[in-house]
């Protein structure tokens, strides 16, 4: 094992954490840059200006580059160990990788288009939306700490059972925020 092994496993989980911590806020800049679209004059345009310049930032300080150097540190430590590429619970978790990459890529596309005005979807779509990379985040981090049969087991049902939850949460916002337009 290459002494700088902990090293740039330390690295990865860092830009890890802060590519899903702008994962995490952009669906909900979006939220609002959609729902900002609805307010009067002056409101839309101010509001408008400010989240794009945010999600902005975000999209090409944050996440853009933890992305590229999550991965790239993830494939140095592949090199260095390359045994685990041969183990299941490895297999799996890249396989959500790349589920993660897509949302990723599928996130840049709906950037893209609210940074030129264009709404595709509701607020509501982006607030499931925004609970993918959630998913992702949970099935990963079990596959690594249990890395186990009868872990993917219970982590698959908890993955499914998380989903339900999500969903549920989510329907329970809904009624709420039909009852209360503030929440």
């Amino acid at each position: 094992m290459s002494e700088y092994y902990n090293y740039i496993k330390a690295i990865h989980l860092i830009f890890v954490v802060t590519w899903f911590a702008g994962l995490f806020y952009i669906p909900r800049l979006f939220v609002y840059q959609i729902e900002a679209f609805d307010k009067p004059s002056p409101d839309k345009e101010i509001l408008g200006a400010q989240l794009k310049l945010m999600a902005r930032r975000l999209w090409h300080i944050i996440t853009w580059p933890s992305a590229i150097l999550a991965t790239v540190f993830g494939l140095w430590l592949l090199v260095i160990i390359p045994g685990w590429l041969n183990q299941g619970w490895m297999q799996i978790k890249l396989v959500f990788v790349v589920l993660l990459i897509i949302y990723h890529i599928k996130t840049h596309i709906m950037f893209k288009e609210l940074q030129q005005d264009k709404v595709n979807y509701s607020s509501n779509f982006m607030r499931l939306w925004n609970e993918g990379a959630t998913i992702v985040l949970f099935a990963v981090v079990f596959l690594v700490i249990l890395k186990s049969t009868i872990g993917w087991v219970f982590g698959v049902f908890g993955l499914l059972g998380l989903m339900v939850f999500l969903i549920l949460g989510f329907k329970l916002y809904k009624r709420l925020r039909s009852k209360n337009p503030n929440l």
